[in-house]
């Protein structure tokens, strides 16, 4: 399953705002993120703004796609909008990261010595 990792910059005078509306996400939200094949999504806010968020998806261009086409979405991201530090639309201003490091990945790439584990 690919897994791909975002940064983007959250008001420091709105992180408070940030972590209330995120502690009870909209259940449309929700669905539409399931539905659309977001999984095992994470996000993660430094006291600093810096905001890390983590999903896997078999294709984020398309898993992107779907969302956008939403009309719950729309109205989360203009409301997401004011708190962050560009004034944009959080889904259209993150910047992915590459991943250079998977723990999992490399340990099955190990080719076992005799009676040991990976």
């Amino acid at each position: 399953m690919p897994r791909y990792c975002f940064v983007a910059h959250v008001r420091t005078d709105r992180l408070d705002e940030y972590r209330r509306r995120h502690a009870t996400v909209w259940p449309d939200m929700l669905r539409a993120l399931r539905d659309t094949e977001w999984r095992n999504y994470s996000i993660f806010l430094g006291d600093d703004g810096l905001l890390v968020g983590y999903v896997e998806a078999d294709d984020l261009d398309r898993a992107q796609a779907a969302m956008a086409a939403t009309e719950v979405n729309d109205r989360w991201q203009r409301e997401m909008a004011e708190l962050f530090a560009d004034g944009g639309r959080p889904d259209e201003t993150w910047r992915l990261l590459d991943e250079v490091f998977n723990l999992d990945d490399q340990l099955a790439a190990l080719t076992p010595e005799p009676g040991k584990d990976p």
